[in-house]
């Protein structure tokens, strides 16, 4: 064993595998950068550049990309508050309120070290797990994943803001979504009203982009201010590290929790960060300040998510069966070049693995290395007038958004999710938990599907079951009891009670929207079979009568009551004249993806880019059109360079397409 751990090591030092290390690790901080893309877009752009090559240079590339991608997607979720990809969502809790506070430069830092900590953690952990692991993962069976899911969704509570109702609410509703199209035990479709976008189901980067960017950027264009008031970084980057060792015990928690759930084949990366959130908020006892700019909750998922890069290849290697669909990618590119995953991994190839083990420590000390390098000037962003920056990051969530399935429902459902997004973050109903509950419909529904036809209901009386039960429960009780202290300490003042009251039909029409979905939800469950219908049929009873209480509450309680709560008011949109409506940018969004139906994403994003500018960043004509062509111009070179494809519209089609002859 240490001679290969030796005899890799030398190899991985070589200069020739250095080289193609760092070019990997410079194309994943060039995707990481760009919301949404995340690390299968990168691998895929990478595999026709496989061909011919070493494996030990390609595997280099491809760990030095892997390895990356979950630092540099910190960027944009915290200075823009956009989603880098799926495994840095819960980063934009806390890390973008500190952006706006004038904090960038800490919470990059305190960020970067603790990606740098889990990546490290992460290799540690596949070094010796790589060799017991097999009768670990077996021993997970679908039974043992459901209880898992169940165990994320016990974290809402912890997520759940000031009433625990309406955060149970929003986590059924991101379930119900998560349901809409084929059921995995019949493949009947539901709640897809004959659509076939929806048949297919909504894709989770949709949903990130739509529930979390798109409300931050109207809210941003609103008060039509920069981000953060200054650039000056002082002596952010040595705090940030401080918070970090501050905090370490915190960053091992879960790093274990991101090498666990990572080297479980289906959870992946999408609900990792999830977890080490709500865990970090769970087991912190002065918690007010998360979600408004507290370190911690930067801390925790980063941590997490880089180490479950380890833990995602220990299946990939050993069984062939990757984790998320990253390491799918990664396990193309090792056929690709010749290498066969399995039980030779851990035998004849030992040595592999360990180049392997040792390429990822390395590459994520030079990626947040790089990261922290570019990070003074990429943290200027944040003094921008927003209104400047805005068109590029709708441009840049568009595209995105469309590279999902590349249909134009991809922006229509992002455009609805947005608005909803919207009235989610007016009325505080905790989008966390809507995501959480989107994230883990899938799996929780296909995992209880198996274990019933496995096992029966005596999959509940597997050892493995029954611990995590209990884990569950505990978190659960955990939860309940943290939630009834909240509400004591939720009270609101009395100078808010009269504005309030005056002002409760729009959050009651809301929760009556929400209580109407899920009954519909309930009656589209009764048109299916048995197995098809079931699972939306219990959740969407039991989230009605949830529901239903949280439109009691708005009801009948005091207009004082944590339940209570309108955005519009407590900003003081609502009393200012001068500020534009919440709707309005939605008419542009809108706009926009009507244009691009009717003459295609290029011309439509030019036209919006240009008008814009002119009309809401106070640019003169010459200087909008100079920008708008450089834009249009990076966005072409992009969609070209990773083979990308772009909306056509029906203006395209036509003048591509020849005329029908003799008609």
């Amino acid at each position: 064993m240490f001679n290969e751990l030796f005899s890799a090591l030398q190899t991985v030092l070589d200069l020739h595998h250095l080289t193609y290390m760092l070019g990997g690790v410079l194309l994943g901080l060039a995707i990481g950068i760009f919301p949404g893309l995340g690390g299968i877009a990168g691998l895929s752009l990478l595999l026709p550049f496989l061909y011919g090559m070493d494996p030990t240079s390609a595997l280099a590339m491809l760990i030095g990309l892997v390895a990356v991608i979950p630092t540099s997607d910190t960027f944009t979720s915290v200075l823009m508050g956009i989603p880098g990809s799926s495994g840095s969502q819960a980063t934009v809790l806390d890390g973008f309120p500190m952006a706006k506070k004038g904090q960038a430069a800490r919470a990059l830092s305190a960020a970067f070290t603790s990606s740098l900590f889990g990546g490290l953690f992460g290799a540690v952990v596949l070094t010796g797990f790589v060799l017991i692991a097999r009768p670990v993962i077996l021993a997970f069976g679908s039974g043992e994943l459901f209880m898992l899911t169940l165990l994320g969704l016990s974290m809402v509570g912890a997520l759940a803001g000031k009433s625990l109702v309406k955060g149970l609410s929003a986590c059924g509703m991101g379930i119900i979504l998560g349901s809409v199209g084929g059921a995995p035990a019949t493949g009947e479709y539901r709640m897809s009203f004959d659509n076939f976008y929806l048949m297919d189901g909504i894709p989770l980067v949709v949903v990130g982009l739509g529930i979390f960017a798109l409300p931050e950027i109207i809210d941003l264009l609103r008060q039509n201010k920069p981000i953060a008031s200054t650039s000056s970084l002082g002596t952010g980057w040595l705090t940030g590290v401080k918070d970090f060792w501050q905090n370490k015990w915190l960053a091992v928690r879960c790093s274990v929790i991101g090498c666990i759930v990572g080297a479980l084949p289906g959870l992946g990366g999408s609900v990792v960060d999830w977890i080490a959130y709500g865990h970090a908020v769970q087991t912190t006892k002065d918690k007010p300040n998360f979600g408004h700019g507290d370190v911690r909750g930067v801390i925790a998922p980063e941590s997490s998510n880089n180490a479950k890069e380890g833990g995602g290849l220990v299946p990939t290697l050993l069984f062939g069966i990757p984790g998320s669909g990253s390491m799918a990618v990664f396990l193309g590119g090792m056929v690709l070049v010749g290498l066969e995953p399995g039980p030779a991994m851990v035998s004849t190839d030992l040595d592999i693995t360990y180049t392997i083990v040792w390429s990822l420590a390395l590459a994520n000390v030079l990626g947040a290395g790089a990261c922290m390098l570019i990070s003074p000037w990429v943290a200027r962003l944040t003094t921008v007038r927003y209104a400047l920056l805005a068109p590029f990051m709708v441009m840049v969530i568009c595209f995105a958004a469309f590279q999902a399935t590349r249909d134009l429902g991809d922006l229509v459902t992002l455009l609805a999710i947005g608005a909803f997004g919207v009235l989610m973050k007016r009325f505080d109903w905790p989008r966390p938990a809507f995501l959480i509950g989107f994230v883990l419909a899938s799996g929780m529904e296909t995992y209880l599907y198996q274990a019933i036809q496995f096992d029966g209901v005596a999959f509940l009386l597997r050892p493995g079951v029954m611990i995590i039960t209990a884990i569950t429960i505990f978190s659960l009780v955990f939860t309940i009891r943290q939630s009834a202290k909240k509400n004591k300490q939720a009270v609101q003042p009395e100078a808010t009670r009269e504005a309030r009251s005056a002002d409760r039909r729009p959050q009651i029409a809301f929760a009556a929207v929400i209580n109407l979905v899920f009954l519909y939800a309930v009656y589209d469950g009764y048109q299916q079979s048995f197995l098809g219908g079931i699972f939306t049929i219990i959740i969407s009873i039991i989230m009605w009568l949830i529901s239903a209480v949280v439109l009691y509450q708005l009801l009948t309680r005091p207009a004082n009551d944590a339940v209570y709560f309108d955005n519009e008011h407590e900003q003081g949109y609502a009393y200012d004249s001068n500020t534009t409506s919440m709707m309005h940018y939605l008419y542009w969004l809108g706009a926009l993806i009507v244009g691009s139906y009717l003459v295609g994403y290029v011309i439509s994003i030019s036209v919006f880019f240009c008008a814009f500018l002119v009309n809401k960043a106070g640019l003169s004509l010459l200087r909008s059109v100079v920008i708008t062509i450089l834009a249009t111009g990076f966005l072409l070179g992009l969609t070209d360079l990773m083979v990308l494809d772009l909306p056509i519209g029906l203006l395209q089609e036509a003048v591509s397409l020849p005329w029908p002859i003799g008609q």
